[in-house]
């Protein structure tokens, strides 16, 4: 077996074996996060039970309403400008630094000043919301893995994270054993941020980097953020119609409806990393394909696309089947009436996949515009479809609106803008399976 692995890694090209080193360093990060998350995560909900446990997911969704201000859409501008031009390092990292430094300080009166606004007479949301919203500050050592994804590097964040990630999962089960109070999760979600940041930091150094040899440029500045604000507005719609159905459920003061909804979507992004990682792994590599390869890089792209559909179809089907199985033997039967909503919401993941993939498609392009247009019509959807279906159908009904909000945002609209026909045409192609299964197979011949 390990002879026929051997073979089959020699016909690769060095790239393309870079690639998926990278794509395993980050899967195994990512399922020793998932399986420990999963663990201690369902710990923490059986002990809160669905309303308090509703309530946690209401503040750490309020948060991530305004998130695209902490991290300055930045990511992929950053990683793409690095591949290109690795001697503007220093000044590159430096002013993204300070960038989601300033975003982060931002973010953290934003959401305290609006939920004050909101909730008026309800400290623990307030506290639960600003505690969580101070990590944000700490989300600007990501500019140390946007080098470290430049580099196609990503072993050396799984390295921090998973440092990180093993302590923290302790100290929440140590929580529910000494029976804390609910703002004591706020807290550990907080300096779980501030230790991931500080383990970057160890890291880089180890590396042969220096922080110290970071600069701030505000010109540097103000061309990062001519090109990334069309992703930090787009970012913010994003999240509005991602996070609305569970920021309407808990503004309604369904705290249990929102406890079952949440439950659901738990699992069914259970797999959510696996686009994101792929994406990581690949982009840098695209990115050069488009300028030196064009017909090349629409090939490989295709390929993308491809892969994209057999996730989803791989993580949807199993899960709806076994959704009443899944449930009762995670959540228990507190959680029964999550179920059926994980039966249906769990289709809605195409959403991110082919999000995942067109987002890649418009960094690449230039074309960035189209996501800002599509997310705020999505958003405007969403928030109208949840107004309507929530007070009736609840978790239901917010279910129905997403998947609603996924198909014509996600899917449908790029055969209606002629510029988005190209993307469309991946996916067409994509809904053969036979022929998209045959593509994979040939990358690897």
């Amino acid at each position: 077996m390990l002879d026929k692995l051997a073979a089959v890694s020699q016909k690769l090209g060095p790239g393309l074996r870079q690639v998926i080193s990278n794509i395993a360093w980050l899967f195994t990060d990512q399922i020793l996060q998932m399986g420990l998350g999963l663990v201690v995560g369902l710990w923490v909900a059986r002990y809160l039970g669905p309303e308090q446990y509703g309530l946690l997911n209401y503040a750490l969704a309020f948060v991530s309403l305004f998130s695209a201000v902490a991290s300055m859409g930045l990511g992929r501008i950053v990683i793409r400008d690095i591949a290109r031009n690795p001697e503007c390092k220093n000044e590159t990292l430096g002013t993204s630094f300070g960038l989601q430094f300033i975003g982060g300080l931002i973010t953290l009166v934003l959401t305290v000043t609006v939920i004050s606004l909101l909730k008026p007479n309800d400290s623990l949301t307030r506290w639960l919301v600003g505690i969580i919203a101070a990590g944000t500050i700490f989300n600007a050592f990501e500019a140390i893995n946007f080098w470290f994804q430049s580099q196609v590097q990503s072993k050396y964040t799984v390295l921090a994270k998973n440092s990180v990630c093993f302590f923290v999962a302790a100290l929440r089960i140590g929580l529910v054993a000494i029976k804390a109070p609910l703002l004591a999760f706020a807290c550990i979600r907080l300096a779980e941020v501030a230790m991931v940041g500080m383990a970057y930091v160890y890291f880089y150094q180890l590396t042969g980097n220096k922080i110290k040899d970071w600069q701030f440029n505000w010109g540097r500045s103000k061309e990062l953020l001519v090109e990334s604000w069309p992703i930090i507005v787009s970012g913010l719609a994003v999240y509005v119609y991602s996070k609305t159905d569970q920021i309407m459920l808990g503004a309604m003061n369904k705290n249990a409806e929102l406890g079952y909804y949440a439950a659901a979507v738990k699992i069914a992004e259970i797999c959510d990393f696996l686009p994101m990682i792929i994406s990581s792994s690949i982009f840098p590599k695209l990115a050069n394909l488009r300028k030196n390869n064009y017909q090349e890089y629409l090939n490989k792209f295709q390929v993308y696309s491809d892969i994209m559909i057999f996730l989803w179809l791989g993580v949807a089907i199993p899960i709806s089947l076994l959704s009443p199985l899944i449930v009762h033997r995670l959540y228990g039967e507190e959680y029964a009436k999550s179920a059926a909503v994980l039966a249906i919401y769990v289709w809605t993941q195409f959403g991110s996949n082919f999000g995942v993939a067109r987002n890649t498609y418009f960094t690449i392009e230039g074309q960035l515009r189209y996501g800002l247009y599509l997310t705020v019509v999505g958003s405007i959807l969403n928030v109208g479809l949840n107004l309507f279906l929530i007070p009736k159908y609840g978790a239901f009904g917010a279910t129905a609106a997403t998947l609603i909000t996924y198909f014509y945002v996600i899917i449908l609209v790029n055969f209606l803008i002629k510029e988005l026909r190209p993307f469309g045409k991946f996916i067409w192609r994509s809904l053969n399976l036979y022929e998209a299964a045959r593509r994979i197979r040939g990358l690897i011949q």
